[in-house]
């Protein structure tokens, strides 16, 4: 099939299916973004791609500018550095006392960013001018077509949310992964980089989610950490949880009973009903709402736990930074993850009329 006589424009809203275009009714106009685009996952795909490319373009760009101005001798906070203390805490050409040993490591990976950036684009331009509109007109039994979903059915889109787990676990598992067995991690308790043993106790671990940590329950939970060894064996567990999850959703496609079953309120569903609202407008609000959590819990870390934002890179006052997360993650989960929800609830009422 020859995608350029095939594919559709986008804008054309004739193939929206009767839920998504009664959601609001602008799903078809020029400013509404990526909601024009849900019900072709190929042109969807390829926006995604865009902008994974524009999120690793200007970390790198940042990266290569920060290493440019560089002085030697003054601590990366007072220089406004904001991408160098991340790479600093990974150990990477740190020495004694958090000394940046050289930038040139700094610069590689500010250009290996461009490359990823390079290969995106290229893949985002693809899917949205050359490819087709919609994954299911590829070839039947193709890896792209098994990629196609439906919006709001939830089947077809539990593949798609088990690979992101995959990838996130796979992620969290290569940076636990280089912190006991290869590179190391800067240690702020004893000023060097080191391979870490990690604490793999899951009582302890685990402990942390409910404030309980070093011997009492403390308000801060997780961003109690104050030791290396429960940080990476933290990490280690998220892999494992999220590497499960993606297992799950990759061959169970099926929602259980107990989700369908759950007591919930809903306005546009009539006020409490026993409903797994499960469509991808839904899988879209929780996802939007735990980057806002995981953005409020970076905030906590990053005002109070000198274990992960080391002094000697982050410096002493991190309140700035902390309130810039603190309000993003608080607009993600009130704004995106209430606005999607909404939508998933709508649509769910819609289908079911």
């Amino acid at each position: 099939m020859t995608a350029s006589l095939t594919r559709r424009d986008p804008m054309d809203r004739s193939e929206l299916t009767a839920g998504t275009a009664s959601l609001s009714g602008y799903e078809g106009e020029w400013w509404a973004g990526n909601v024009r685009n849900t019900d072709f996952s190929g042109t969807l795909l390829g926006a995604h791609l865009c902008h994974a490319a524009l999120m690793s373009c200007v970390p790198g760009a940042f990266i290569i500018q920060e290493a440019a101005r560089f002085q030697p001798g003054i601590p990366l906070s007072e220089q406004g550095m904001v991408f160098m203390p991340h790479l600093a805490g990974l150990g990477i050409a740190v020495g004694s006392g958090g000394e940046i040993l050289s930038t040139y490591p700094y610069f590689v990976i500010g250009v290996l960013h461009f490359f990823v950036a390079a290969f995106c684009c290229a893949g985002g331009l693809f899917h949205t001018i050359a490819g087709e509109a919609k994954l299911g007109d590829y070839p039947e039994g193709s890896w792209a077509a098994q990629f196609d979903y439906d919006w709001d059915d939830f089947e077809s889109t539990s593949s798609i949310l088990g690979h992101h787990l995959l990838c996130l676990g796979v992620a969290c598992l290569l940076f636990a992964c280089n912190a006991a067995f290869g590179n190391g991690l800067y240690d702020p308790l004893v000023g060097e980089v080191r391979q870490i043993t990690p604490n793999l106790n899951p009582i302890t671990l685990l402990g942390y989610l409910f404030g309980f940590a070093n011997g009492g329950w403390t308000p801060l939970g997780m961003a109690a950490v104050n030791n290396m060894e429960d940080l990476v064996g933290g990490h280690f567990l998220v892999a494992i949880v999220d590497i499960a999850g993606a297992a799950f959703h990759i061959i169970n496609k099926k929602p259980t009973t107990f989700f369908k079953n759950r007591l919930i309120f809903s306005f546009p569903n009539g006020g409490f009903v026993r409903a797994g609202i499960c469509n991808s407008e839904a899988i879209l609000s929780y996802s939007v709402a735990s980057v806002g959590f995981i953005a409020i819990s970076s905030a906590i870390f990053t005002q109070y736990c000198d274990i992960a934002f080391a002094p000697e890179f982050y410096g002493i006052d991190r309140s700035g930074a902390a309130s810039i997360q603190l309000i993003l993650g608080l607009n993600w989960m009130v704004f995106g993850g209430l606005w999607h929800s909404l939508r998933g609830e709508r649509l769910h009422a819609l289908k079911n009329k």
